[in-house]
């Protein structure tokens, strides 16, 4: 009943990191915007929170990028991350339907 445990190899690591930079950004703007709407004061908060958006993809889109290499092989990186990415923005448009 063992099975055999898969290694991480190197070939996959240029898809990798193409799924975590391009996919990883959607990802990183659609938790901004969610964060935009349903974070204190909702869209219209004036101040400091537009900033704190700004700022806020960075550290997302640098976590996706760092936690991308844990998949074992580039395909599911992609639909993993392409999955995330249609729920994120799906959450977003329907948050915006919903609050607007």
């Amino acid at each position: 009943m063992s099975q055999a445990r898969v290694r991480l190899e190197s070939r996959h690591w240029l898809g990798k990191t193409c799924a975590g930079v391009v996919l990883g950004f959607g990802l990183a703007l659609a938790l901004s915007g969610l964060f935009a709407w349903l974070g204190p004061d909702g869209i219209g908060a004036g101040g400091g929170k537009n900033q704190f958006n700004m700022w806020l993809m960075a550290p997302i889109w640098a976590a996706v990028l760092s936690f991308v290499y844990l998949f074992r092989d580039s395909l599911r990186a992609w639909l993993w991350l392409g999955a995330a990415n249609v729920a994120a923005f799906g959450l977003l448009w329907l948050t915006r339907w919903v609050m607007a």
